[in-house]
């Protein structure tokens, strides 16, 4: 994978994308989509209080975190947030919406007990750094449920037999299919959350008829089910495009300021409550709130 440098990891920013129109509802993604409730269905706790969606995009999935009192859609996008907000509501005993970097994320220690991350991890330059940073801001015993995009799927196996394409789906180093756009092999994203203090306990295997000849000629619904079964093998091996992984954050976490919820993305220090609607931190930066979406992206100029 890229090494580490002192420098910021690169962003895939959606900002300004149509891509939940179209790439979801428009991109014949019907049959991904069914997938991928049934995995979030078996893996998702029943009951919480307060669950970090990773990027959430336009909220594609939020709604099916009915089990959460509250939930936090963060993504990079400011317009994907407002995407979402336009769709789910404005009502903050709900929903909060906060634009920022998966890198330098502005929430206390400790402050959720669940969090997820879909569709997300893919586009990490950093994986580890990424995954460290959402284990901070979860409460010991908290569930996470994570999904990946496999190297070590069937049809790369295959092409890379019949010398179709010249990386392995075998090793444990990520591939960018393109820019910003990760395959990552199972053992080594294992590894990362291992030493992120996540405990795997499940892992499930999705999109195994991720081919268009079948999502044309045979049923979504029988695809879905058909997949549904597929995955119960997940535990024993993955040959899937994409893998759900159901976690456990486990060891201790730091002990956040008593009430506090947001913290300065940049000193890490706890913020108090916004006066006009500007966060005023005590490092000389200041974030913003605009319309309902707490904007922690870019500091005030």
């Amino acid at each position: 994978m890229p090494s580490k440098t002192p420098q910021h990891p690169p962003i895939c920013d959606y900002e300004g994308s149509d891509y939940q129109t179209s790439f979801w509802e428009q991109g014949g993604r019907a049959y991904e989509d069914g997938a991928e409730v049934v995995a979030l269905k078996r893996m998702m706790p029943g009951i919480g209080k307060l669950l970090l969606e990773v990027g959430a995009g336009a909220g594609r999935n939020t709604p099916r975190y009915t089990g959460f009192e509250r939930v936090v859609l963060m993504d990079y996008s400011v317009t994907q947030l407002e995407q979402a907000q336009a769709a789910l509501g404005r009502d903050e005993t709900k929903y909060v919406y906060v634009a920022a970097d998966v890198y330098k994320l502005p929430f206390v220690p400790g402050l959720f007990d669940g969090a997820t991350m879909i569709r997300v991890l893919h586009h990490m330059a950093d994986p580890q750094d990424a995954l460290a940073q959402v284990r901070e801001s979860l409460q010991p015993g908290a569930a996470f449920i994570l999904e990946f995009a496999n190297k070590h799927n069937l049809k790369a196996i295959l092409r890379y037999w019949f010398k179709r394409q010249s990386w392995s789906p075998f090793d444990q180093e990520p591939v960018e299919i393109i820019p910003l756009n990760y395959d990552f092999h199972p053992r080594a994203v294992k590894v990362w959350l291992a030493e992120s203090k996540f405990k795997i306990a499940r892992m499930l295997t999705v999109s195994h008829f991720r081919i268009g000849f079948l999502k044309r000629w045979v049923p979504t619904r029988l695809l879905v089910w058909l997949d549904s079964i597929a995955a119960l093998t997940g535990n024993w091996w993955q040959l899937s495009p994409s893998v759900f992984v159901q976690n456990e954050a486990v060891g201790e976490t730091p002990t956040a300021s008593p009430g506090a919820f947001f913290r300065c993305p940049e000193c890490k220090a706890a913020l108090g409550e916004p006066v006009e609607n500007v966060f005023n931190c005590g490092c000389g930066l200041r974030w913003g709130v605009k319309e309902g979406i707490y904007n922690f992206k870019q500091p005030l100029g």
